[in-house]
């Protein structure tokens, strides 16, 4: 039985089998379609379809139907199929929102009360407690902090990329440069990092308690420089918390598609 994995995002979809395939989630619905047969494909050449594949999705999704129900991006096909638009049976998909993949790619049964925040184009936090992965009904993480009032906007306008390259004043440099000014000890750098943990521990640390979360995970492609806000964050949090990047971050959403 083949099976493929994807990690969908916004302009490139991952694939299990090591390919990258370029999407524009504001594309066309040409544009998405063609991406998507090409994602399941397998590749040039390859005449075996996979009889199980597993996506990695942000929301608003269906996650149970394999519906689309963005707005922000993917609107060309609002309200259609993965699966129908990918060109193979429903039967043949399971769907899963990437920040719980995410997170149970790096928790194991037995594991403690574990929070997991993804900060990159957005901000991502989901909660394992209990045992169990907390979901609303469509199967999306059921206490989402993005849009938490914060200042002007909410609070994802300001820990996430745009907020991390619009304090630091220079629109033409991207995180990974900003951080890597910080870590040669650029002041204003270091100071923009610290600020997003100082907000970040300010914003969860009541939801923490109130789940009895003991451990906090760090992912997406700003906490691969954790250690610029991590500190800052972990001050706002009890200090019997653990406070830390996830395992991989270049496999963490495979490995949670591969347990779902």
């Amino acid at each position: 039985m083949k099976t493929i994995l994807l990690d969908v995002g916004g302009t490139f979809i991952k694939c299990s089998d090591g390919r990258t395939v370029a999407v524009d989630s504001d594309g066309s619905r040409e544009e998405i379609v063609r991406a998507l047969r090409c994602a399941v494909s397998g590749g040039a050449g390859e005449d075996v379809p996979p009889s199980r594949v597993r996506v990695a999705v942000p929301g608003p999704f269906d996650y149970a139907s394999g519906t689309f129900l963005m707005r922000h991006k993917f609107a060309a096909v609002y309200g259609e199929n993965f699966a129908d638009l990918a060109g193979l049976p429903r039967e043949c998909f399971r769907y899963v929102h990437d920040v719980v993949a995410m997170l149970l790619g790096n928790v194991a049964p037995g594991s403690p009360n574990t929070a997991l925040l993804t900060l990159g184009t957005g901000l991502g936090f989901a909660l394992y407690v209990d045992g169990k992965v907390l979901k609303n009904d469509l199967g999306s993480p059921s206490v989402p902090i993005y849009n938490r009032p914060y200042r002007e906007g909410v609070l994802e306008d300001f820990v996430s990329k745009r907020g991390i390259v619009g304090r630091y004043g220079n629109p033409a440099l991207s995180v990974k440069e900003i951080a890597e000014r910080a870590f040669g000890g650029d002041e204003r750098a270091r100071r923009v990092f610290s600020e997003t943990g100082e907000v970040l521990g300010e914003n969860i640390a009541l939801v923490l308690s109130e789940y009895g979360i003991q451990d906090v995970l760090l992912g997406g492609q700003i906490s691969r420089s954790w250690q610029l806000f991590a500190p800052a964050l972990a001050r706002h949090l009890p200090s019997c918390l653990s406070v830390r990047p996830i395992k991989d971050f270049d496999n963490a959403t495979f490995e949670g598609l591969s347990v779902c």
